[in-house]
């Protein structure tokens, strides 16, 4: 049985493993040279820890990233710390509150319909791979052409990403990081929010105007990833979740609120971030242990998200548990995602409008298969009938 690393499609169930390694929650990894740590409090504290940094991105890049690809992971708020951090989150969080509400029933709609048999479709290929990130792309007045190309390309700029990255990774990343940043700055350009957080950016900061914009492009695209990735792994979650569980009654999602809560449970219950790594800036205590400074931090969140000692029967569907919010899943503190709410607004939206549209959502195949990655349990497939 594999311990702590593994790929997602090679193992059927990884919560039966976070419940064994549970019993010993701060895990010595000699194999991969590393701390794994899988209790909840454990893991909230490290990710509470001024002295658990992200690791650094390769500075010699080494890999053979292009401008445009270092430009991106240089100054996403996903991948740095400090100063860094705290200048690519704030424009996260601007670029957020400046995106336009966007109808998502015509948009989930349109894609069913594009379909040969809209009555039967694969629902991560369908929606979950195009909503999320088509919402994003149409809130800042993206046009169609662009929206196409980005849609087409996401999949590979999302291994930006990766820890580590293979040539035919980088050379997939390099090949389309150019076009994806000159589309977004040519669209932030023209709107009217983009000079004045400039301006505000530059000064609050102290930098100059090119190094804001070209944090306000990157996290634009940073938003693309994020919408693509984690939001796909919402939407095909929680729709498998709704289905699975026998104690979901069909009445109750015609309200908004219950339909929310099954969304928030999904991100505890069966989480599509599995992980994240840090890397100990100073020596670190955790629960009579010493993480020495430099060693690598292995952070299960999908294994405290399941800790009895902060829920009660963890492993357990439960809708109506009064503190799932409480999950680490989009991280907690400095570093926790700025997109949390509109993501769990997007699956709860998209939820709502599929029960309201569709009388039975049943699944075809229930035996899924998830992508061969290690951070993230994402399906690769999800064929459903819709009538």
């Amino acid at each position: 049985m594999p311990t702590t690393l593994f790929l997602h499609s090679e193992i059927e169930n990884p919560y039966k493993l976070y419940e064994t390694m549970l019993q010993n929650p701060v895990y010595w990894d000699s194999v991969h040279n590393l701390w794994a740590v899988y209790s909840y409090q454990s893991c909230k504290a490290l990710l509470l820890n001024s002295s658990a940094h992200i690791p650094a991105t390769d500075d010699r890049n080494t890999a053979g990233l292009n401008e445009y690809a270092l430009l991106i992971a240089g100054n996403l708020a996903r991948l740095s710390n400090g100063i860094r951090h705290e200048m690519a989150k704030h424009s996260a969080l601007l670029l957020l509150n400046n995106m336009k509400a966007i109808a998502t029933e015509d948009l989930i709609e349109k894609l069913i319909e594009t379909k040969n048999n809209k009555h039967e479709l694969d629902w991560v290929e369908s929606i979950c791979k195009k909503l999320p990130l088509t919402v994003v792309l149409r809130s800042f007045d993206f046009n169609r052409e662009d929206c196409d190309f980005i849609l087409s390309k996401t999949e590979q700029l999302v291994k930006i990403m990766l820890p580590i990255t293979t040539p035919e990774q980088v050379a997939a990343i390099n090949e389309i990081s150019k076009a994806i940043y000159v589309t977004a700055e040519k669209i932030l350009c023209v709107t009217n929010f983009y000079k004045p957080l400039v301006d505000m950016l530059s000064k609050k900061y102290n930098i100059t105007p090119d190094e804001t914009a070209s944090l306000l492009v990157s996290n634009t695209i940073g938003l693309f990833i994020q919408s693509y990735d984690a939001g796909r792994g919402i939407l095909s979650n929680s729709l498998l979740q709704v289905i699975n569980n026998s104690s979901i009654h069909r009445e109750h999602f015609t309200s908004k609120d219950y339909v929310e809560k099954n969304v928030i449970e999904t991100l505890r219950f069966d989480p599509p971030v599995h992980n994240t790594r840090r890397i100990a800036g100073d020596d670190i205590f955790i629960n009579n242990k010493q993480i020495k400074k430099g060693q690598s931090i292995f952070i299960v969140l999908a294994a405290a998200n399941r800790d009895p000692a902060q829920f009660n029967d963890p492993n357990i569907y439960n809708p109506e548990r009064p503190n799932n919010a409480e999950h680490l899943t989009f991280g907690i503190g400095g570093h926790k995602c700025p997109a949390n709410h509109l993501s769990v607004k997007l699956a709860t939206e998209t939820l709502c409008y599929l029960f309201e549209r569709y009388k039975t959502i049943q699944l075809i195949e229930k035996n899924i298969s998830y992508e061969p990655i290690i951070n993230a349990r994402l399906p690769r497939q999800i064929f459903i009938s819709l009538s």
